[in-house]
């Protein structure tokens, strides 16, 4: 099972496995933590009257700010490298057009 991972993930070793599950829990927690006061910082919080509106707001806002601290939490631990390529790979297949 973790053979499949380290493959998957492009692992160098476990250690580099577990550096890379790490940063993207910190990445996504961060995430969510900070795109609440993000909202009233931005002062548009006064325009989100509905919860619909309010949660598809938040998640237009998760999205790219999730791909900044990505980069930046895999900087602090030493992998900016594998989070650009692994970012580029995930634009790729996100907006690749299909014929």
């Amino acid at each position: 099972m973790l053979n499949k991972f380290l493959v998957y993930f492009n692992a160098r070793s476990l250690k580099h496995l577990l550096i890379i599950f790490l940063v993207f829990s910190i990445s996504g927690s961060l995430t969510i933590y900070l795109s609440e006061p993000l909202i009233f910082l931005l002062n548009i919080d006064y325009l989100l009257n509905t919860k619909v509106l309010y949660y598809t707001t938040r998640i237009l806002i998760i999205f790219p700010l999730y791909q900044i601290i990505l980069l930046f939490v895999g900087f602090i631990f030493g992998e900016y490298e594998y989070f650009v390529e692994f970012e580029k790979k995930t634009f790729k297949k996100l907006f690749s057009i299909k014929k």
